[in-house]
């Protein structure tokens, strides 16, 4: 059993936080799951479920990755909610294969360092996502998923630090880069300033 205290940490409510825990209690009851059922499947809490699907905490990548097993979902169709998009018309609905409208992207909020992901993928059934991350002084991203395929990325606000294996590069404003996603990565703001990058990742395993 995975410990709540050591995957989240207490948060203010949050729009990204509250539709977050509102996707997880949805799947979780049209699957007629108890909370307590959940959690013995993802082998977490159940107190930390709880507190997922009232908005209270900031699941980590890796929480996420378990719940989205228990559940049969890939880890985008879970963070994902086509159901708000608003549309008039026929060729309104039509575009919105291929098109993400700002308003209209998943917004969540991971992990103790709040880490804020805006997906803009427009589908999550294709082989290339990507996301804007949103990094606060001292935020960093934790449990990333590591397996097939390549990441890469551009910072368009502040400056970030890049790991990849052994290999710390200091980016700023403008800098890109790529990355088998097979090797150990972290992205960090240990600077003063708020950070933003765009962040992207073609697909290998469909559980992602």
């Amino acid at each position: 059993m995975v410990s709540s205290s050591a995957l989240v940490a207490p948060a203010s409510r949050d729009n990204g936080s509250e539709s977050l825990g509102a996707k997880l209690r949805h799947l979780r009851t049209a699957r007629e799951l108890t909370i307590a059922q959940l959690a013995e499947r993802a082998g977490v809490s159940s107190g930390l479920i709880s507190q997922i699907e009232r908005g209270n905490s900031n699941p980590s990548i890796r929480t996420l990755q378990r719940l989205r097993a228990a559940l049969g979902v890939n880890l985008w169709e879970f963070l994902d909610d086509r159901s708000a998009t608003a549309s008039g018309d026929a060729g309104a609905q039509e575009a919105s294969k291929f098109v993400r409208r700002k308003a209209d992207r998943p917004r969540i909020i991971v992990g103790a360092t709040r880490l804020v992901k805006e997906l803009l993928s427009p589908r999550n059934d294709r082989n290339l996502r990507f996301m804007i991350i949103s990094l606060p002084p001292g935020g960093e991203s934790e449990d990333v998923i590591i397996g097939q395929g390549e990441k890469g990325g551009l910072v368009t606000q502040g400056r970030v630090r890049l790991t990849v294996g052994a290999e710390d590069s200091d980016l700023m404003e403008g800098d890109s880069f790529q990355f088998p996603s097979s090797i150990t990565h972290k992205l960090s703001n240990p600077y003063e300033h708020p950070a933003q990058v765009i962040w992207i990742m073609s697909v290998v395993e469909s559980h992602i």
